[in-house]
């Protein structure tokens, strides 16, 4: 099914994108984060493995944007469900894909991100003439009502690309893997590097300088671990290649390793700092931010 998407399946990613925007601004499950986005999109297609790979490079790539109060980021997880479908559908490399279509798109979609925000103004008004009338059915409803403008901010851009979009996608990866091969290559090198770029804005924020032995730590336990691992998968694949019988595979464990070794340490920080507080800490102060590198102190406990 080069550069085509079933009907179906732009409807069932019509509806995700939809409710991921309701999900992030109302339930926060984790539904609405752009690994999820990967993981979902790739079921639908066919593909789960493609859809991790490109939902967890822009994961990475937004670890450290954020945004206060009413301004828009930019939407990262239409850019995963788009970038990762037409992936799929046309062939094209995963970390191209990331750079040609998620990011662009992340992008783009900060406009129609501010178009659900001005014209869902619009509930808002009613719900304060509603309470003004002591109407409560009204208010609630009219509240209701405010996830429309959000809902079509995702789902009609979304279902017109993925619905009319995928011819044009399949022309663009025809001419990249035929007449334009460097500049598919050097987006795939850019969509390489993109999560490597989002991990260091997120160093920019967070107390590196107070933590910087946590940060020795991961790096040398990574590098030792991941060669570590290495060797013994090739050992694996060696055993697999004289025994039959032998089908076992360690290429997962170098991260779940890194991971639990990440969460016993943070556990152990959690329980030493709780043990510290006092019994009346639930009145004490919000924590300063007094660091003038940007640094947002204190978020850690």
């Amino acid at each position: 099914m080069s550069g085509q998407i079933l009907l179906w399946q732009v409807i069932l990613l019509t509806i995700y994108s939809m409710y991921q925007i309701i999900d992030d601004l109302t339930f926060i499950s984790s539904l609405a984060q752009p690994v999820w986005a990967g993981l979902i999109t790739g079921a639908i297609m066919g593909n789960m493995t493609q859809g991790l790979i490109i939902g967890g490079s822009l994961q990475l790539t937004v670890l450290g944007v954020g945004t206060f109060g009413g301004a828009s980021k930019i939407d990262a997880n239409s850019g995963t469900i788009l970038a990762t479908a037409f992936s799929i559908s046309s062939g094209m490399n995963a970390q191209t894909a990331v750079a040609a279509i998620g990011v662009p798109v992340a992008s783009l979609m900060i406009e129609t991100d501010v178009l659900g925000r001005f014209t869902n103004t619009f509930f808002q008004h009613r719900v304060d003439k509603m309470i003004e009338e002591e109407n409560y059915r009204g208010f609630e409803r009219n509240y209701l009502y405010g996830t429309i403008p959000w809902a079509l901010s995702r789902g009609i851009p979304v279902f017109i690309a993925l619905q009319f979009g995928g011819g044009l996608v399949a022309q663009i990866v025809k001419v990249l893997n035929t007449q334009m091969v460097w500049l598919s290559n050097g987006l795939a090198t850019a969509g390489a590097l993109l999560p490597a770029v989002g991990f260091a804005i997120l160093l920019r924020y967070l107390p590196v300088k107070k933590h910087f032995a946590y940060l020795i730590l991961g790096f040398t336990l990574t590098a030792l671990l991941s060669t570590v691992f290495t060797n013994i998968q090739s050992l694996g694949t060696g055993l697999a290649s004289v025994a039959k019988g032998f089908t076992n595979s360690f290429s997962a464990m170098p991260m779940v390793a890194i991971s639990l070794i990440g969460f016993a340490l943070a556990l152990n920080a959690y329980k030493q700092e709780v043990g510290k507080l006092p019994a009346s800490h639930s009145t004490a102060a919000a924590p300063k931010n007094d660091d003038g590198d940007g640094e947002i102190n204190g978020d850690e406990d």
